[in-house]
């Protein structure tokens, strides 16, 4: 079912919606005993079940108390909130079983649910108009299934049995040579959005930015491309990093992506519970922006703004209007891009034929998130809504811009607007990029 944002959802829309993205939850960690919902499988990520009890807690706060005044789980709350307790120290939380955390979240959904007719019949308030906030809670779920995945990534031991659902094609036989770039012709062009039913604050307003022309890549860099990168010494070579990213790569001890290894036979890949040859065809995934950098440089190009992204994927120069995606105004579906999850993989580059730009980007929505280097800010006008710690209270130089969504972002998390941060050495993230470089005067 879609969101279909820009209207109010009846209630037995969001109670389909609600039982949809709850389903989806309960079964990536379906096959998972106890002990490894509870484990801290990588210092980076939560313990699986503190993101579960997560889940419930916003939407307790959100759907319950801010709606109806109705709390109730004051030390849950206290233990799920993020910024009181981080990543680092959360395996030291006094975290509830799975049995006991399904509780929690059954609980919560049936009281959210019970009071659905009665809340969604009352049109006041900027939460409840064009159901804003169900959609927000409905999001919140879809990000950290995404972020379980991410945690999934990481486990070792016994691998994750992933319940895949669809294999992602193959590319067709005939596509465009590896590096291919497209022109983007520049001018004013619209960034951001006005909708306030499914949007972040950090999406809106929509307003104006002008372009210079440039050059954009077609495809995400792949396997291949990255694998020239690195055996052209591209980790040794200083004068291809920024000084604070070969820095941290030297004292890691970082010389290829995350996940890859290099054994007699060539470069493997393990992608959640397979271990393969590494395949040139598909996007490179989990590298941090620095590395992306450093590559772009070493290509004699650049990351794109997170701005010339956005217009490279959604506007079409000749009608001078954009589209809501790469493919047009329809909404993000596994048959025209590689998202929802269901896949546990990326797909090789040119796989979804429609998943096409007007200028010809391929592959701008799903299967890696794309590195840009912009800095994460508010737009001009920019108001926090419905509280900062969202958006507001990462705002700065610390963060960069990912765009684009992956194959493990959920269809209704994703749009060409949507914004994603990072900091620039975190490599768990199901990431990769594009080069772009300046137009050269007479090429």
């Amino acid at each position: 079912m879609d969101l279909k944002p820009g209207r109010t959802l009846a209630p037995h829309e969001i109670a389909e919606l609600l039982h949809e993205a709850r389903a989806r939850t309960l079964l990536l960690v379906g096959t998972l005993a106890d002990e490894e919902l509870r484990r801290q499988h990588d210092p980076l990520m939560s313990p699986i079940v503190w993101d579960l009890g997560h889940i419930a807690h916003f939407e307790e706060v959100w759907l319950l108390e801010n709606l109806e005044g109705a709390g109730g789980s004051e030390g849950l709350r206290g233990m799920y909130d993020p910024f009181r307790n981080p990543r680092s120290v959360r395996d030291q939380l006094p975290l509830p079983g799975a049995v006991e955390v399904r509780k929690f979240l059954g609980g919560i959904r049936r009281r959210v649910l019970d009071s659905l007719h009665r809340v969604a019949a009352e049109s006041r308030g900027t939460l409840l108009e064009e159901s804003f906030v169900y959609r927000m809670v409905l999001q919140h779920e879809y990000q950290h299934d995404e972020t379980i995945l991410q945690t999934l990534q990481l486990k070792r031991g016994d691998p994750y049995v992933a319940p895949r659902a669809v294999e992602p094609p193959e590319a067709p036989s005939e596509r465009p040579e590896p590096g291919t770039m497209v022109r983007f012709p520049g001018g004013t062009v619209d960034v951001g959005t006005d909708d306030r039913s499914q949007s972040y604050d950090n999406e809106r307003p929509a307003h104006q930015v002008e372009l210079a022309p440039f050059w954009i890549d077609a495809a995400p860099v792949t396997n291949g491309e990255f694998r020239a990168f690195v055996e052209d010494g591209g980790y040794t070579r200083p004068e291809l990093w920024q000084e604070e990213g070969f820095r941290w790569i030297r004292e890691e001890g970082i010389g290829s992506p995350k996940e890859w290894k290099e054994a007699g036979s060539g470069w493997t890949e393990r992608f959640f519970d397979r271990i393969r040859p590494l395949d040139p065809e598909r996007p490179v995934c989990h590298v941090c922006y620095w590395e992306a950098d450093a590559y772009a440089r070493w290509a004699g190009k650049r990351l794109p703004t997170e701005f010339e992204w956005e217009a490279a994927a959604t506007w079409d120069p000749l009608a001078a209007r954009r589209h809501l995606y790469p493919w047009g105004d329809g909404p993000a579906t596994p048959e025209r891009a590689n998202v929802d999850a269901l896949a546990f993989d990326t797909a090789p580059v040119w796989s979804y034929p429609s998943n096409v730009s007007p200028v010809g980007c391929y592959g701008m929505i799903g299967d890696v998130w794309e590195w840009t280097s912009s800095d994460f800010h508010g737009y001009p006008g920019y108001r926090t809504f419905p509280y900062p710690e969202y958006s507001e209270v990462f705002f700065g130089d610390e963060y960069k811009v990912l765009r684009g969504g992956s194959f493990a972002t959920r269809t209704g998390a994703i749009r060409a607007t949507f914004r994603n941060w990072d900091y620039p050495i975190r490599r768990q993230i199901f990431a990769g990029f594009r080069c772009a470089r300046d137009e050269v005067e007479g090429v």
